[in-house]
């Protein structure tokens, strides 16, 4: 049962659907947070959010961009899966980031990643900067783990599923305060607006009435 001051934590993966590790993560760590009741969990899976590679950046956005902005606002927390790629992190994840501002500004965020010998540890390091320029705070924790050994049913050898349990907990225990604290914080004093927020909702810079010029706004969006 969820808790009266429960967070609502948003699960964000670039394909669940995909046979492996996505999906194994995902059902493994929204499980995990399902039965705390501490959390509302929400998957938010991009392949089915079509987001496009391109688009202006000074107008409302697409009617997919405009879709997903509901759903990553309303969340108090997030937990990010990314597999690691050539040291870095899948480029559709970086995309769907780059679409929105404000949606994830003042609120934690968590990662499972994995890999081969780094097990998605560069990946994370990656996002971590990323995600505090958009004034998120990064949880200390992270799950992460090698490919080759997931610690998820049937396989998983002891060690590695021991030490991932530990951090997930202490992830969760983390996102957990963090979702809380920052709620009541932002519903005290509302976080800073951006002007692509902004934009969708048909005001570029965030002053009523609009006097942007189009270099106004690139200016902003670029801050």
């Amino acid at each position: 049962m969820l808790r009266e001051d429960g967070a609502r934590l948003a699960i964000v993966v670039d394909d669940v659907r995909r046979a492996g590790l996505n999906r194994l993560a995902t059902e493994w760590i929204s499980g995990r947070a399902h039965v705390r009741g501490d959390f509302q969990v929400d998957v938010l899976d991009l392949a089915e959010a079509w987001l496009p590679a391109f688009g202006p950046t000074d107008g409302p956005g697409t009617d997919e961009v405009r879709a997903l902005a509901p759903w990553l606002a309303a969340a108090d927390a997030f937990v990010l899966i990314t597999p690691e790629r050539n040291r870095s992190f899948p480029g559709a994840l970086k995309n769907a980031i780059d679409w929105y501002d404000q949606e994830w500004q003042a609120k934690p965020i968590g990662f499972v990643s994995y890999g081969e010998a780094t097990e998605g540890l560069c990946a994370v390091t990656q996002l971590r900067q990323v995600f505090a320029h958009l004034h998120m705070v990064t949880v200390r924790d992270a799950v992460s783990f090698r490919a080759h050994e997931a610690p998820f049913p049937p396989g998983g050898r002891p060690a590695v599923v021991e030490r991932c349990e530990r951090a997930a907990a202490a992830m969760l225990d983390q996102l957990s305060w963090w979702a809380r604290a920052l709620r009541e914080a932002r519903k005290k004093h509302p976080y800073g607006v951006r002007a692509r927020t902004q934009a969708r909702n048909g005001n570029a810079c965030g002053r009523t009435p609009c006097h942007c010029t189009s270099d106004d706004t690139t200016r902003n969006l670029s801050e």
